[in-house]
């Protein structure tokens, strides 16, 4: 005599958790996720806009490193805030200036710096963060 065995039914995996676990890990990344400026992204631009306007050369912007000290650098090159203003003067009004800040500098020192430029007649200056804060 055959015995027959009941088939166990198969037991379903419940996915409710996981997304409970998903739904939580996306909103702590979204929290804690530091997001571009989207002013330093160029805009793209159709052809006719590039034939119009001629790209700007490399000469035109200025890379201005700020150290946690408060001594500025310009293109890797320790230099005064009166030499800077004198030196970026001359490079016309038209200058692109790029502030690099420590994460160690202080707010006094960055405000001097832009107040200096600025009083020099030189406007177009942005601010970039490179290092995380602590």
């Amino acid at each position: 005599m055959q015995l027959k065995r009941t088939k166990s039914p198969q037991r379903l995996i419940s996915l409710v958790s996981m997304i409970d676990v998903l739904l939580i890990m996306l909103v702590f990344f979204m929290v804690t996720s530091t997001y571009l400026n989207l002013d330093m992204i160029p805009m793209a631009q159709s052809s006719e806009d590039t034939a119009r306007t001629t790209a700007p050369a490399e000469s035109q912007t200025a890379m201005i490193r700020l150290g946690g000290d408060g001594r500025t650098y310009l293109q890797g090159r320790p230099t005064q805030l009166s030499q800077l203003s004198s030196t970026l003067q001359a490079r016309g009004p038209d200058l692109n200036i790029l502030i690099l800040p420590s994460a160690r500098a202080s707010t006094q020192s960055l405000v001097t710096l832009m107040d200096t430029l600025t009083a020099a007649g030189l406007t177009r200056l942005r601010i970039v963060q490179l290092e995380a804060s602590q």
